[in-house]
């Protein structure tokens, strides 16, 4: 299958995936990109389910403490 200008490849599945519908993760440590790639719709949406499911804290972690800050949407984790 040809692809137009505006149309490539999911990085993960293949598919042919419009620019305007794709999206583009890229991973940064210390401002320097390490990773960078652009996924189709579903794809990205396994990747959020996958990068969730992944930085969870256990529940069962008897070690980490959750701080609730009112003043903030973040939790602050204490180890």
């Amino acid at each position: 299958m040809a692809m137009s200008e505006d149309t490539e490849p999911c990085d993960w599945c293949g598919d042919a995936v419009a620019d305007p519908l794709s999206r583009t993760v890229r991973v940064t440590v210390d401002r320097s990109q390490i990773d960078s790639q652009r996924l189709c719709p579903e794809c990205f949406a396994n990747w959020i389910d996958r990068y969730d499911e992944e930085m969870r804290p256990e529940d069962d972690d008897p070690d980490q403490t959750v701080i609730e800050d009112d003043d903030s949407d973040a939790d602050i984790i204490v180890d």
